[in-house]
C-alpha cells in the first residue's frame, strides 16, 4: 500500500480527502463478496482517506506517546490496520457519517494508546527523577495530550471493542459524551455543506476557522471568548464584527440541528 500512499503524496493536495465517494465506497466494500472487488474498492477509495484521517487526528491531538512503535507512521499502521478491522461495523442508516464514525473510532483508540504509554512512562521512570517531573509543565503537549481531554478519558475510553449492538458507544453515553457525539456530527455537516451556508468565499473561509475551534476543542485548555477571536484572526484577516456575525449564523445552526437532537435522538439529515 505504500505505492498508494506515495502516489497522493505526489499530487495537488486537496482540502476535503474524506468525501461522500468515499462514504459511498465503504458502504459498497462492506456489501460486496468478491474479495477483488474489495480490494480495489480499498485501494481506490478507502486506504488514503484512513491514512490522512488517522494522521489529522494524530497531529491535532498532539498523540505523541508513541512507546512501542518506531515512528508516527507505524503508529498510523497500526490504527489503519484497526480502522479496517472495524469497518464492517460502520452503517449510514444508524445516522452517523462516516468521516465522524471513524474519527471517533480513531480518538478513542489513540487516547486508550497514549493513556496506556504515559502511565508506563511515569511508572518507569527512577525514583531519583520524579523530583524533575514534579516541576514539568503538565500542559505541554509533550508531556500529556491535554488537561481537558484526559479528564474525558474515563467517560469516552470504556473499551478497545465496539460491537454493532453498542455502535459509536452511544448505549450507556452520559450527557456530555451524547454532547460531544453531536458537535463531530455539527462540524461534519457545517463542512460539508459550507459553501451552500456561506456562499461568498471570504465568509467560508470565517466559518471554517471558527468550526476549526471546535474541530480541536478536546486540545484546548482556555475557553476565553477574547483569546479564541485571537485564534481565529491568526488564521484568517478579519475584523471582530464579521466573526460575531458568521458565528450568530453558527449559532443558528447549530440550535437548530441540537434542537431536533434532543427531541428525535438523531442527527438531522
Amino acid at each position: 500500500m505504500d505505492s498508494i500512499i506515495r502516489k497522493y503524496k505526489s499530487q495537488p493536495q486537496k482540502r476535503r480527502y474524506f468525501t461522500k465517494a468515499t462514504e459511498a465506497a465503504i458502504v459498497q466494500y462492506n456489501k460486496s463478496t468478491d474479495e477483488e472487488e474489495r480490494s480495489d474498492l480499498y485501494a481506490e477509495f478507502i486506504h488514503w482517506p484512513f491514512y490522512k484521517l488517522t494522521e489529522n487526528i494524530i497531529h491535532t491531538f498532539k498523540f505523541y506517546h508513541t512507546d512501542g512503535v518506531d515512528n508516527l507512521e507505524d503508529l498510523q499502521h497500526e490504527l489503519m490496520v484497526f480502522l479496517l478491522s472495524k469497518i464492517h461495523l460502520f452503517n449510514p442508516e444508524n445516522g452517523a457519517k462516516a468521516y465522524s464514525y471513524f474519527g471517533t473510532i480513531v480518538k478513542r483508540w489513540l487516547i486508550t494508546y497514549n493513556q496506556k504509554n504515559y502511565k508506563r512512562k511515569i511508572n518507569n521512570i527512577p525514583i531519583t527523577n520524579l523530583s524533575n517531573y514534579s516541576n514539568l509543565n503538565t500542559s505541554d503537549p509533550d508531556f500529556i495530550i491535554s488537561k481537558r481531554m484526559d479528564k474525558e478519558v474515563s467517560s469516552i475510553v470504556e473499551t478497545e471493542e465496539y460491537t454493532e449492538e453498542d455502535d459509536l458507544g452511544m448505549k450507556g453515553y452520559k450527557s456530555q459524551d451524547k454532547l460531544s457525539w453531536f458537535m463531530d456530527q455539527y462540524v461534519a455537516y457545517c463542512t460539508e455543506h459550507i459553501f451552500e451556508l456561506f456562499p461568498k468565499k471570504y465568509d467560508a473561509q470565517i466559518a471554517d476557522a471558527i468550526l476549526e475551534l471546535f474541530r480541536k476543542r478536546d486540545a484546548i485548555d482556555v475557553f476565553n471568548k477574547k483569546a479564541l477571536y485571537i485564534y481565529i484572526r491568526e488564521q484568517i484577516d478579519v475584523k471582530t464584527p464579521k466573526i460575531t456575525k458568521i458565528a450568530n449564523v453558527l449559532y443558528g445552526i447549530f440550535k437548530e440541528k441540537y434542537l431536533f437532537y434532543l427531541d428525535q435522538g438523531r442527527f438531522p439529515s
